[in-house]
């Protein structure tokens, strides 16, 4: 009879997962020991970096990733990697060690209570109560990972039982439900065949279900004016498509007055709504038909108006463009944005539109620049799927490690990680396995020296700037990413720029890039409606 290990390694091998992401410790040893050839391991130096590149990859991948921490102590590190799966819909399933079954009663050196550390971030949080169960275990928790919503699974697993005798695990088929009710959409046809002036609200979710074409075919059917949910994880909407309106403000008047012009707004894939500061208003203007489609029952339960209406968001929207009649209607010329100027120091704007000139169309963008996102949206125009990738819940140190994952996963792509100097901080470690892995991500931290993003919030809220910790002065990242093995160069002047990044694309390794960028300027996540207008009319 084979170990628990061994059918661990193959029932893996079934599920598609011999890529494994993580950081090791005493407790996953026994696991990890003696690794069959046909697998690989990433390793990261901090867990924040090892689970945020397998999130990264399975974002690319579309598919589970296998990440195995360390007991308790790596599981608290990594945590935030975790809770951005959970936000994000990622299927990431995790396993840390726990100490020896045989004196875990006695509380020794390293007992783990980590199941009970991740439940509120995880679909299923476990710790098999017989050895001879956790392949059974990983295999459930696969299965329960990919099911709509999508999301993490977590294992803990005693050291000891590695060595057990068990029985194989054979792999089965578990088919997501997809269809939402066709009752429930006949009420969203009606209301569309009805309306004189609809409007389309474009989420994250589209992506996880397939939806991208399906969605621009049916904005093209109802020739309906289209938005990106509020402080999008994911632009799910060609950037240059003529219905293209912009992204909606995460904040309950402004965003009610931006859709106040349309009788009737449908939500696909998003929460209803998304809000950041509180600007107490409607959350849509009496008398508009609102209906929320959406793969999470929470999000549906937890919208404050409208119908919710649970299921596949790409079905449902193919349901409705072969049901609702089609619409004709001139649409406005698009209006571009301004070109910025070359200036001294350089603007954000300045370097996201050379950016744009230099990179070509079917890059990937994994961003972590809050205070720089409303010129990122102005100027970085993206018009394939899986194209962008962004912080899903406010937590920082997801933009690096994602995308390396992210350059893993899309070898015929190239990944573009813009981040600001604070938040590269927190995952910077994720530079190491890049260079390790031969992983040629480019990465563009625009340096101004401060968090400028709470700046901003300090104007917007009316706090004030007499709050402290708000300056980082004294990073030098050139050098930073050198000591990790990065090349890397620094660019002061405007003119510096776009050599500097035709050259990072035409090298086969991972570069990093350091601009040094003006301070201040843009108001918090776009929350000025002036500071960040929608693109397009």
């Amino acid at each position: 009879m084979s170990t628990v290990r061994e059918v661990t390694y193959q029932l893996l091998r079934d599920l598609g997962m011999t890529r494994i992401f993580g950081n090791p410790g005493s407790t996953e040893l026994p696991f990890l020991r003696d690794m069959p050839a046909d697998f690989q391991y990433v390793l990261g130096l901090h867990e924040r970096a090892a689970a945020g590149m397998a999130l990264g990859y399975s974002m690319g991948k579309g598919q589970a990733v296998f990440v195995n921490l360390h007991s308790i102590a790596s599981t608290g590190n990594g945590l935030s990697a975790v809770v951005d799966a959970w936000h994000s819909h990622v299927p990431l399933v995790i396993t840390t060690g726990q100490q020896d079954r045989r004196h875990i009663l006695g509380n020794p050196f390293l007992v783990s209570r980590a199941v009970e550390t991740v439940k509120p971030y995880v679909k299923w949080a476990y710790e098999p109560l017989r050895a001879e169960d956790v392949p059974a275990a990983i295999a459930r928790a696969s299965y329960l990972a990919v099911q709509p919503p999508m999301g993490p699974v977590f294992i803990s697993i005693p050291m000891d039982d590695w060595t057990h005798e068990c029985q194989p695990v054979a792999v089965r088929a578990v088919k997501p439900a997809a269809a939402p009710d066709s009752a429930a959409l006949d009420e969203v046809v009606r209301a569309l065949d009805a309306s004189r002036n609809p409007a389309l609200v474009v989420g994250a979710q589209i992506e996880e279900d397939g939806g991208w074409h399906e969605v621009v075919a049916l904005a093209e059917h109802l020739n309906a004016d289209v938005y990106q949910q509020p402080i999008p994880p994911r632009w799910t909407f060609p950037r240059s498509h003529r219905l293209f309106c912009g992204g909606l403000l995460p904040a309950q008047q402004p965003l009610a007055d931006q859709l106040a012009r349309y009788d009737t707004v449908v939500v696909l894939g998003a929460p209803l709504f998304l809000y950041y500061a509180y600007v107490p208003g409607d959350t849509i203007k009496p008398g508009t038909a609102l209906f929320q489609i959406t793969n999470s029952p929470a999000d549906a339960a937890a919208a404050l108006a409208g119908t919710g209406i649970v299921g596949n968001v790409g079905v449902a929207a193919k349901y409705i463009r072969t049901h609702a009649k089609a619409r004709q209607r001139a649409t406005a010329a698009q209006t571009l944005p301004l070109q910025p100027t070359a200036a001294y120091p350089i603007t954000p704007a300045y370097l996201f539109s050379i950016l744009n000139k230099v990179m070509p169309r079917n890059v990937v963008i994994a961003e972590e620049c809050p205070s720089s996102k409303g010129d990122l949206d102005r100027h970085l125009i993206l018009d394939e799927p899986g194209s962008f990738y962004s912080v899903p819940n406010g937590v920082l140190g997801f933009g690096l490690p994602a995308a390396v994952g992210l350059q893993m996963a899309h070898t015929d792509r190239r990944v573009v990680c813009p981040i600001g100097d604070g938040s590269i901080q927190y995952s910077i470690q994720a530079l190491w396995t890049a260079v390790q892995h031969k992983v040629p991500v480019i990465v563009i931290v625009l340096r101004n020296g401060d968090y400028s993003a709470l700046k901003s919030f300090c104007d917007f809220t009316q706090v004030g700037r007499n709050v402290a910790g708000m300056d980082i002065p004294g990073i030098d990242m050139v050098k930073i990413a050198q000591g990790y093995g990065v090349a890397a160069r620094e660019v002061d002047r405007p003119e510096e720029l776009e050599p500097a990044f035709r050259e990072a694309f035409a090298s086969p390794e991972p570069r990093l890039i350091s601009v040094n960028v003006a301070k201040g300027g843009q108001t918090c996540m776009g929350m000025d409606q002036s500071v960040n207008p929608p693109r397009y009319r």
